[in-house]
């Protein structure tokens, strides 16, 4: 799919989860210790319980790439005349917690090698499965047509885990020159964010970017998950000192520090975006976008 066209099949995507589902959700999670989570999603993948999935790819990243490159450096190489340098390595994203693999196949489509990645072996293989209706179908084209469609893999593992990424990612660094984080973060309880921070700031390679996609930035921040509740504040303490712990009021904003260190790893915000378009679950009833799309880098 190009930018262009994801407008119909981003409106026909599913409108998010029910009030009936976020309860079913939250009850699974309630008491589980966080060691239990990555098994309680793979049992929710075999049951088929899968409101999260948006039945499409992401509005919101599609016109990130395709406009703003001065943020996100293209896939791939181009000489002063606009051409293709061929032979040149393409840049390399990974997609963690990619479910059934639509921004997997988006970034494919702008021409990086992806790399998918669940904790679910039953995701993956919907994953693979979603890929090859997509070819039968035409869809993902790629976003210039002199472009080389990028790699696609499926991986089955913990993100937290170092052993996955080991050979992979750009010159087999275990790096990616892209991340994108959607309903990733949102899945994780308070106490685990810190992981995820430093985790992230582990695999982004040292000229590469994050991109989060901020959901859900209009549930309570003191509502139980998942989804969990998160806004810019959230993303900028953790990222600006990712593995250290961050601390909330009772209304679960955060307590700023006031004048906090450099911290090794720590990544930038280089902006901060209002996207026009983003999955109906990001968006108010009277067509309100309420998402956010941050870009960070080293």
């Amino acid at each position: 799919m190009s930018a262009a066209s994801m407008q119909s099949s981003t409106s026909s995507s599913t409108s998010g989860v029910t009030a009936e589902d976020r309860s079913r959700l939250q009850q699974t999670f309630a008491s589980l210790p966080f060691t239990s989570h990555p098994a309680q999603w793979d049992s929710l993948y075999r049951q088929s319980f899968t409101p999260w999935d948006r039945a499409g790819p992401s509005a919101a990243l599609a016109d990130l790439l395709a406009q703003r490159d001065d943020l996100v450096p293209p896939a791939q190489e181009r000489d002063p005349r606009g051409n293709l340098v061929k032979g040149a390595p393409r840049r390399t994203a990974l997609v963690p917690g990619c479910g059934r693999g639509h921004d997997v196949l988006l970034l494919s489509s702008f021409g990086y090698d992806v790399w998918g990645l669940d904790y679910s072996h039953d995701a993956v293989r919907m994953a693979e499965e979603n890929r090859k209706d997509a070819e039968r179908k035409g869809e993902y084209k790629l976003f210039q047509e002199d472009l080389e469609k990028g790699d696609v893999n499926w991986l089955a593992g913990d993100f937290f885990d170092e052993s996955w990424s080991k050979g992979i990612g750009t010159d087999g660094s275990g790096t990616f020159d892209l991340i994108y984080d959607y309903t990733f973060l949102c899945a994780l309880p308070p106490d685990a964010r810190p992981r995820w921070a430093k985790r992230m700031a582990d695999l982004i390679h040292p000229k590469g970017r994050l991109v989060c996609l901020e959901f859900p930035t209009g549930k309570p921040l003191s509502e139980p998950g998942p989804p969990w509740g998160l806004n810019p504040e959230v993303y900028e303490a953790l990222l600006s000192a990712p593995g250290e712990e961050v601390t909330y009021n009772p209304d679960g904003t955060v307590v700023l520090k006031p004048s906090p260190k450099p911290c090794e790893g720590e990544l930038h915000r280089l902006s901060i975006i209002k996207p026009k378009r983003t999955h109906p679950a990001g968006t108010a009833e009277d067509g309100t976008v309420m998402d956010f799309i941050s870009v960070w880098m080293r």
